[in-house]
């Protein structure tokens, strides 16, 4: 379970501390979105952990689904489904939940194949700025609020053919991005492929808010910033 360093596993619950939502963000998916910085004010565990952790506890099925219900801090301890019969959730002691999964179809415990979807979906994701939504913001001509980029996942859903493979890769087909006022939804389409052949597709939906008018000098510089936070990381 190569998760281990990312989280704390305390009488079957599951919690987290700042620096390692941090570090599996930066260090698994190449994702260096300030809501995962360790000193971030409104910081929040990446949704992509939460994730892995889901297929590594319970196993792949072919057909999934996660939906997003509330932002992860650090040092809540919660409580992931050891099983899923068609649909489960990730709950704290209170009841509280923060993630809904549903699954269907044939199930794997594949090691191989569930670390190698973990690991070509995180990196996947954490690329989504400002590789995908960059090009979707100028098209429609806004941009998120450079002082508090707020970029949130909101669902993700899956379905693969079959559930045993030895590697595979996610290819964006195509994206888009529905605005409504000061609010958007990012969709980002995907096809799995391993050996050359798709082996089946997904979808993953993001919340963007705050819009407001796209100006590229802003874009650029915020761009910039993440490009040089992230050369600072990596030195």
């Amino acid at each position: 379970m190569f998760l281990e360093r990312y989280c704390n596993i305390t009488n079957n619950q599951i919690s987290f501390s700042r620096q390692q939502g941090s570090d599996f963000a930066k260090i698994v998916a190449d994702d260096f979105n300030p809501l995962h910085d360790a000193d971030a004010k409104r910081f929040c565990v990446p949704g992509d952990l939460l994730f892995s952790l889901v297929l590594e506890k319970s196993g792949l099925s072919q057909n999934m689904g996660f939906t997003f219900s509330g932002m992860v801090t650090d040092g809540i301890k919660l409580n992931f489904p050891e099983k899923i019969v068609e649909s489960a959730s990730i709950l704290d002691d209170n009841a509280k939940e923060y993630m809904k999964i549903d699954a269907s179809g044939q199930c794997t415990t594949n090691r191989q194949s569930i670390d190698a979807l973990i690991r070509a979906y995180v990196e996947f994701s954490g690329h989504t700025f400002p590789h995908i939504l960059v090009k979707l913001m100028f098209e429609k001509n806004v941009m998120i609020n450079p002082t508090r980029p707020m970029v949130m996942y909101e669902n993700m859903f899956i379905h693969l053919d079959e559930v045993d493979f030895a590697d595979v890769q996610l290819q964006l087909t195509t994206p888009s991005l529905l605005i409504d006022g000061k609010r958007g939804k990012a969709t980002l389409p995907f096809d799995l492929v391993a050996d050359g052949k798709v082996i089946g597709h997904g979808k993953k939906h993001m919340l963007l808010s705050g819009l407001r008018d796209y100006d590229q000098t802003t874009i650029d510089s915020l761009v910039n910033h993440y490009n040089d936070k992230k050369a600072q990381y990596l030195k």
